[in-house]
């Protein structure tokens, strides 16, 4: 995951300075998607496993927005 992030961060700095060729842009692109991926899963996770507690002490299991 370091190392994703350590190579997002070195093309993100080549982009300002000296400009990407059109593989480091998609190679970028593709980076950036996969972080991303893994960040959702990351929080959905968390969101599964975290419990609401009412005043009285009743815990609740948080559940998804019905959409």
């Amino acid at each position: 995951m370091s190392e994703r992030i350590e190579r997002i961060n070195e093309l993100a700095r080549k982009a300002k300075t000296v400009g990407l060729t059109e593989e480091e842009k998609a190679e970028q692109a593709a980076l950036r998607s996969a972080y991303l991926a893994d960040f959702r899963k990351n929080v959905i996770a968390q969101l599964e496993n975290t419990y609401i507690q009412t005043p009285d002490g009743v815990k609740h299991k948080l559940k998804r927005k019905e959409e």
